[in-house]
């Protein structure tokens, strides 16, 4: 007989998914303990459990799954050869429908862009406005580490400079993550203007900034330049030719449960804590999750904490993140405690500064129940 848990270990499934599975009754144990509950599967049941994982990533449901286990171990294959075609054809026919609907919204995408009547010209976009460089610097500190890297979605392989009413915020996303930063700026009384910076033009403006003193932006067209005040060092290229999506509607989120932590014991549970690894790419993660849980405040302290759980806590109001993305944010947010903004379980995860509200980051959770 083997534990629930070597179980898990050998078939690559989860001890949560396997508990799934048991209720589902899709695959059940060949024991369990009628006084602890504990749950013991027979040697023929991992070869099941490493079947039924594969056939979950390909998306079979479980209705379908609970057939092909029963028809596995028979002499009679068909019943299991015919399921295994259904569900081929089914995904055939949903890619089918998808590539018609996705032709459909580049079709309306094609014709907002290219209407039939053009409209005049307008002057080229020209801008200046001074900033200071410690607070440049911080800010593209902040950001950096969530800009993308997929050359199918260059629009997301640069930095976008928002400028508007005093102020520059810089934006970075992955689709995985997203990092907002706040730079105070004078100079432009203009309309918004939003410049798309690629990441190497990005960096070379970081290197820059290595004193605290004004430095002066320049918007020419699509060129855009950074120099120091004494104009002896220069970064300058041209911006992306790309529109960046409206990441004010991404960072529009419902009040969560906001947990204040320190970030190097934090850091050190999350270097040493429990995890549970990503079976497949799921959510951006390919790496060790990590799954946070909100205890209550209580009546003392009045205080919320966060910890880590293992694979035996189950509750669905856990929060799992890919590790590896939640440390690049808390070294990013650079303070020794940092606030957690924690929704609903399927919501992204805010980590912000407690004394400047405005540079945040945002990570997508990774479902649990995969």
């Amino acid at each position: 007989m083997r534990s629930i848990g070597g179980t898990a270990r050998d078939s690559g499934l989860s001890v949560s998914a396997l508990r799934f599975y048991d209720g589902a009754g899709v695959l059940v144990p060949v024991l369990v303990d009628p006084a602890s509950g504990y749950r013991w599967y027979g040697p023929e049941q991992v070869e099941e459990a490493r079947l039924l994982a594969r056939l979950r990533r390909a998306g079979m449901p479980l209705a379908d799954i609970r057939l092909v286990l029963a028809g596995w171990a028979g002499a009679d294959t068909d019943l299991v050869r015919g399921l295994l075609r259904a569900h081929l054809l089914r995904l055939e026919r949903g890619l089918s429908d998808a590539r018609s609907e996705l032709s459909a919204v580049r079709a309306l995408l094609e014709h907002r862009e290219n209407p039939m009547s053009t409209p005049p010209a307008t002057a080229a976009t020209t801008a200046r406005l001074t900033l200071s460089a410690s607070e440049l610097a911080a800010a593209l500190d902040a950001v950096r580490f969530a800009v993308g890297s997929d050359p199918e979605l260059p629009v997301l392989g640069g930095v976008l400079f928002d400028i508007e009413g005093g102020a520059l915020r810089v934006v970075a996303t992955d689709r995985y993550r997203l990092a907002v930063a706040r730079a105070g700026a004078t100079g432009h009384t203009g309309p918004r203007l939003q410049l798309l910076v690629p990441a190497p033009l990005a960096d070379a403006m970081r290197a820059l900034l290595s004193e605290d003193a004004p430095v002066l932006l320049t918007v020419d067209g699509d060129r855009v330049s950074l120099e120091t005040e004494t104009a002896d060092r220069q970064a300058a290229g041209r911006c992306l030719g790309h529109e960046f999506p409206d990441y004010r509607r991404l960072v529009s989120l419902p009040a969560g449960r906001r947990v204040l932590v320190d970030v190097p014991a934090f850091r050190e549970a999350l270097a040493t804590g429990p995890v549970r690894p990503a079976e497949r790419e799921q959510d951006g993660a390919t790496g060790d999750v990590s799954v946070l849980k909100v205890t209550a405040a209580d009546e003392v302290s009045q205080v919320s904490q966060v910890s880590l759980c293992g694979d035996e806590d189950d509750d669905p109001a856990n929060v799992g993140l890919n590790r590896a993305f939640l440390l690049d944010a808390i070294a990013a947010g650079d303070r020794d405690r940092l606030v957690l903004e924690l929704g609903a379980p399927k919501a992204p995860v805010v980590i912000r500064r407690p004394d400047d509200e405005e540079t945040f980051s945002l990570l997508m959770p990774v479902r649990l129940d995969a």
